[in-house]
């Protein structure tokens, strides 16, 4: 099974095109897996997990 990568909402724009903003709605409705908090506080996410949420085949 393959490790998740995991990243805060800002990397995540980053990587996607989705704002932070959605991505944090997201997590609070259920619709995203919250993997914990990064040394700043944000929330960190599985890209891969975003990915298939975007309906999109990561790269």
């Amino acid at each position: 099974m393959q490790q998740p990568v995991l990243v805060d909402p800002y990397a995540a724009q980053a990587a996607t095109g989705t704002k932070p903003g959605t991505i944090r709605q997201w997590l609070r409705r259920g619709k995203l897996t919250h993997h914990g908090y990064d040394r700043d506080g944000r929330a960190l996410i599985d890209l891969d997990e975003l990915y298939v949420h975007l309906g999109v085949k990561a790269a």
